[in-house]
Order: structure tokens, then C-alpha cells, then sequence
């Protein structure tokens, strides 16, 4: 019988209440409040790199985050102790979303470079590449513009009309999109189960099959990095926040295998 331990139980606990706020919150936009929004931006606040780890986008996420917390989050809290095992999870917490904002606020960055190139050489061609290159999907009605704009390059009406999309492409990449969710912290509670049992078996969900678990590491750490580098249109997981867990749970084991006595 699964037996909860008294920080896993608290934070199951933590997460479940986050989780009914949020559905009967909504005119207050409480999950808004208590996403990670990306640094600069209007609705970005320090409490969220806290915050966003026990707020969640639907039953289904918060289900496989609580069950990768209470199926391996007990060994570990039994392992460590249960102030060891908390600074380990609010730490890859932390650290997952400091290192998913770090990447966002770079790709917006060069996201306003772009823009800004353009601003001071505006023409049908290179408005074309400026939206290909930096919108995921856009309006269809932009792509009627670009066709209007080709058709009309000395139209001056239509190259100022071009510069107020750009802008608004800016703004919107710098304010639009958030995260949240328990998953980066999850997922290093992965990678130390991986890294202290590594020949211990985990059953899969999907498929039914079971797999050493530093073999399940390393498909999840590389399926977090091929998909945050190759991320497709309208896919809306964090994977570097992924990858930010496991990266800060390696971190911090190496840390106390080395420093043992000395950390607290």
C-alpha cells in the first residue's frame, strides 16, 4: 500500500488547493496571478518562480504531476529526511523556471532585435521574413497584408501599417504565454531517482512496461531537449523547464555528495 510522507502529503495537499482556487477563482484571474510570466513582462512578479509549481492547466496535468510526486517522492523524503527532501523540490522548482524564463527572455530579445532591424529598414521581402521567422501561427489576415504589400512595396500607407505589426508582434511575444505547473520540479525528482537508484525498475503508465530508471531518465531529458530545441507550432509544454529540473536535481546531488556535512 502507497504510504505518503508528511512533506509529499503536504505539498499533495498544497497542490490540490491551488488547483480548486483556480477553478473557482477565475473572475479574479487567479491563475493568471499565480503563473510564471516572462521577466519584463506587465504581469510578471518575483513570487511566481514560487507560486507557478502548484498551480496547473487542466485535471490531466495536475494527475500525472501528483502521480510522479506520491509513486517517488516518498523514497526520497525517506531517504533525505523531510527538510532535505523540500529544499530539494522548491530548489528544481525554482530552478526549472529560472531557467525556462532565462531562454524565453533570450528568444524575445532576439525576437525585438529583429524587430527593430526592421523598423529601420522596412520593405515587402523582409516584413515577410520578419513574420515567417517569429510567428508560430499567425492571423490568415496578416498573410493577406504581406500579399498587398508585395503588390504595392512604394505604398507609404501600407509600410507605416507594416511597422504597427511589427510592433504589435513584439508586444505580444514579449507579454503573451505563461507557465505553470508542478512538472519541472517533477522531473527532478526523476533525475535524483535515476541518479541514487538507478537500477530500480518503474512501471510505466504508457505503455504498461517496466524500465530502469536511469534508462528513463535519459529518454526524458533527451525527448525535453530535442523538443525544446525543436518545438512545433501550438505545442505549449515547457520542455526546457523540464530539462531545468533535472539539470538543477544534478546540480544539488553533486553539491551533497561532496558536501555532505555542511549543507544545512
Amino acid at each position: 500500500m502507497l504510504r505518503l510522507t508528511p512533506v509529499v502529503k503536504n505539498l499533495l495537499i498544497i497542490n490540490v488547493v491551488f488547483f480548486l482556487l483556480q477553478q473557482f477563482f477565475t473572475s479574479i484571474h487567479f491563475t493568471e496571478m499565480v503563473s510564471l510570466w516572462k521577466f519584463g513582462s506587465v504581469n510578471f512578479a518575483p513570487y511566481q518562480f514560487l507560486t507557478y509549481m502548484f498551480a496547473h492547466g487542466g485535471f490531466g496535468h495536475i494527475l500525472f504531476n501528483m502521480l510522479g510526486l506520491v509513486f517517488l517522492g516518498p523514497l526520497l523524503e525517506q531517504f533525505w529526511g523531510p527538510k532535505r527532501f523540500l529544499i530539494f523540490y522548491l530548489v528544481t522548482g525554482i530552478g526549472a523556471g529560472l531557467l525556462y524564463n532565462g531562454i524565453e527572455y533570450f528568444q524575445v530579445s532576439n525576437v525585438e532585435s529583429a524587430v527593430n532591424l526592421y523598423i529601420a529598414n522596412p520593405d515587402p521581402e523582409a516584413f515577410n521574413r520578419l513574420v515567417v521567422e517569429n510567428i508560430e501561427s499567425a492571423n490568415p489576415a496578416i498573410y493577406d497584408f504581406i500579399d498587398a504589400y508585395a503588390k504595392n512595396p512604394d505604398n507609404e500607407r501600407l509600410e507605416e501599417q507594416s511597422i504597427v505589426y511589427a510592433k504589435q508582434l513584439y508586444n505580444e511575444t514579449f507579454n503573451f504565454g505563461s507557465m505553470l505547473g508542478a512538472s519541472g520540479a517533477i522531473y527532478g525528482i526523476l533525475m535524483a531517482f535515476g541518479l541514487l537508484f538507478p537500477n530500480t525498475e518503474l512501471m510505466l503508465l504508457f505503455p504498461p512496461i517496466p524500465i530502469k530508471a536511469k534508462y528513463l531518465v535519459l529518454i526524458l531529458g533527451a525527448i525535453a531537449l530535442y523538443s525544446g530545441l525543436n518545438r512545433a507550432g501550438g505545442d505549449n509544454t515547457a520542455h526546457f523547464a523540464h530539462l531545468g529540473g533535472m539539470v538543477f536535481a544534478f546540480i544539488m546531488i553533486q553539491i551533497w555528495k561532496n558536501d555532505r556535512n555542511k549543507f544545512y
